[in-house]
């Protein structure tokens, strides 16, 4: 069973059909005492880092969270917004992150603005850094779908399972013992983002 945290920044139900689509079982949660029972979480989210960290807080997330991923070493896996949540902080607004990791996320800057726009959106392929359970099976060319301006930096290099391209190359995925996040959205990638969330649901 998977549980999906609802704090009121995304579209779950695409979510839900991708994990339906490889027969795990999955509950949205939106309480403390939901959340406490998880076994397995997925953190997503979509829209600005500030308002994701105040809906936390005011759902009381925040704490239950910490309990679940620091103390009952619980896998998670953030997705986009929810992989941004597990840095310190983000240049994107002035809350502090989860800070689950040792990272921050930062804005894209770049050097010829004319051929890359903010935000960077649609297919793109990962390159492989690591061997990962997360990563089992997919072919070394997998592509995912993208939608973000800002992204994950500074980052323990020996956490880092992928990074992307776009002008510059960015960290698209890592796993830290139970911790995983990626920038992208495996539920909108088709038969690769099945594959990674069938690696997750089987091997975490």
């Amino acid at each position: 069973m998977t549980t999906i945290i609802d704090y009121k920044t995304g579209n779950l139900g695409s979510i839900q059909n991708m994990l339906r689509k490889i027969r795990e079982d999955s509950r949205v949660a939106s309480s403390p005492e939901e959340i406490d029972a998880a076994t397995r979480i997925i953190l997503p989210g979509v829209g600005a880092f500030d308002q994701g960290m105040e809906m936390l807080q005011k759902l009381g997330l925040k704490d239950i969270l910490n309990k679940k991923v620091l103390e009952d070493r619980v896998p998670v896996l953030g997705i986009c917004l929810g992989m941004q949540l597990m840095t310190r902080k983000s240049e994107e607004g002035k809350m502090e992150g989860l800070g689950w990791i040792d990272a921050d996320t930062v804005r894209f800057r770049f050097e010829n603005p004319a051929l890359y726009k903010s935000p960077h959106m649609g297919w793109n392929y990962i390159i492989r850094k690591k061997e990962s359970r997360l990563l089992r099976n997919l072919p070394a060319e997998s592509r995912f779908y993208f939608v973000h301006s800002y992204y994950v930096n500074r980052h323990d290099t020996d956490a880092v399972l992928t990074t992307t391209i776009y002008e510059q190359e960015f960290i698209s995925s890592f796993e830290k013992g139970n911790i995983c996040g990626v920038q992208f959205h495996p539920e909108k990638s088709h038969k690769f983002g099945m594959a990674l969330l069938k690696n997750f649901t089987e091997l975490y």
